[in-house]
């Protein structure tokens, strides 16, 4: 008796994309109101779980870096310090006004005027704070863009 087998084609790159996409883990930088938000993203309503998204407690297993609320300068060094620890590929979401420019605490001298000067940033979340919704959309939209990566096709054979 013989078994008709089926084949699937596919780039290499599409297959690990369609894996990395679909399992984010996610570690928490977060303080302030920002980091209520954050957390309510994870409760019923918004799910971040049904993206694939589930929060971890170390950098060690997270390839997603959310960074939520006021950063001062003091802070700066540990939060590259995580990020660094993180194993590649990793993304870094910077969520609300204080993470993305200092926000209304901009003025202030202790506050990092944007996260993006110590860690790269793929998605910026705006608001004050951003609504969860806001976060599960930004999730996509890191989604979109780890699909389009093509990481295997420019090294050499």
């Amino acid at each position: 008796m013989a078994e008709s087998g089926n084949v699937l084609l596919g780039r290499v790159d599409e297959v690990l994309n369609w894996c990395r996409k679909n399992s984010l883990w996610y570690l928490l930088f977060a303080t302030a109101c920002c980091g209520i938000e954050l957390m309510q993203a994870g409760g019923p309503r918004t799910d971040l779980d049904r993206f694939g998204a589930v929060f971890r407690a170390t950098p060690r297993q997270s390839d997603l870096l959310l960074v939520a609320g006021t950063i001062t300068y003091k802070m700066a060094s540990r939060v590259r310090r995580l990020w660094e620890q993180m194993a590649d590929p990793k993304y870094v979401i910077s969520m609300g006004s204080c993470a993305n420019c200092g926000g209304l605490f901009e003025p202030s001298y202790s506050v990092l005027k944007g996260i993006d000067q110590v860690v790269p940033v793929d998605i910026y979340i705006p608001g004050c704070p951003p609504r969860p919704e806001a976060l599960a959309e930004g999730i996509l939209r890191l989604q979109e863009k780890i699909t389009r990566e093509r990481r295997l096709s420019g090294r050499a054979a």
